[in-house]
């Protein structure tokens, strides 16, 4: 590679690599075979990736990865990797930051919660070329508005909180991206709220700075309203889902989460925390060549 050749390929460009018709591009793609992005709603390739690819070596599924959980942060995950006692390390930065480690060999497993067209993580984890990975339900959770209670009967929609104080996300985090969805949808922008300082990298970091009254909202799931005694107002039904390597899988410290996630005790901190649905635990939602 030189330093003129583009970072990102064209559909037509990746077939002239690959000495087909784009059609078999296409084709790849919706099998989940190729690593691409969708860019508002273009396609592109990454070159280092697409390399990775036609060599064999995308993914980093050659060595033995470390005993991490990154990505997403998780209430009731976070939890369960403590009870547990599986001697999981936790790295969470959300979900893109998170999925750059998983791709890397860095963890075992990724928590995430994308939202991808009418759908949470699938096309988005089909799209890096990864080898030898699972995508796991973990649970369904009840996201939307946590709110402070001096402004919880003001708002009944997205809207009303023009001009308050609102908790941003990292840029990446499935929190933004899904926040950016929901304000296009509804005609707004960033700019019709006044951002509280900082950012918020986990659920428990958004919902105390409602709590502490350094922000007025926050977009967050019920469980941390629940928690802080916070208002909120639901949005939407969004899926979070662990990315596991396969070998990984059935190693002592991630056996040992799964394990406890069958325990009664894991079943009633759920139902304790509210906002979550557990009925898909554990469902094969992707699979990797």
């Amino acid at each position: 590679m030189t330093s003129t050749e583009p970072t990102y390929l064209t559909t037509k460009e990746v077939a002239d690599l690959l000495r087909v018709k784009e059609r078999k591009v296409y084709d790849l793609i919706a099998a989940g075979e190729i690593p691409h992005r969708r860019i508002i709603g273009k396609l592109l390739f990454p070159r280092a990736e697409i390399v990775q690819w036609i060599e064999g070596t995308a993914g980093n599924d050659t060595g033995e990865r470390p005993a991490v959980l990154t990505g997403s942060h998780d209430p009731l995950l976070d939890w369960a990797v403590r009870e547990s006692g599986c001697g999981l390390a936790t790295l969470l930065d959300g979900s893109g930051n998170g999925l750059e480690t998983y791709a890397g060999g860095d963890a075992a497993l990724c928590g995430l919660h994308i939202p991808d067209g009418d759908d949470w993580n699938v096309g988005i984890v089909a799209g890096r070329g990864l080898r030898g990975s699972v995508l796991l339900t973990w649970a369904q959770r009840a996201r939307g508005l946590v709110l402070a209670p001096a402004i919880q009967a003001e708002v009944a929609c997205l809207s009303d909180l023009k001009g308050k104080r609102v908790v941003m996300r990292q840029p990446g985090a499935g929190a933004a991206v899904l926040f950016e969805r929901l304000l296009a949808r509804e005609g707004l922008s960033p700019e019709d709220f006044v951002a509280a300082a900082g950012y918020a990298r986990t659920e428990s970091d958004a919902a105390a700075a409602v709590a502490s009254g350094e922000a007025d909202a926050a977009l967050g799931l019920e469980t941390m309203a629940r928690q802080f005694h916070l208002g909120f107002l639901p949005l939407v039904t969004e899926r979070f889902d662990l990315l596991v390597d396969r070998r990984a899988y059935f190693t002592e410290p991630v056996q040992k989460l799964l394990a406890f996630t069958r325990t009664q005790a894991f079943v009633e901190k759920a139902r304790a925390m509210g906002g979550y649905d557990l009925s898909g635990m554990g469902e094969v939602r992707w699979l990797s060549p």
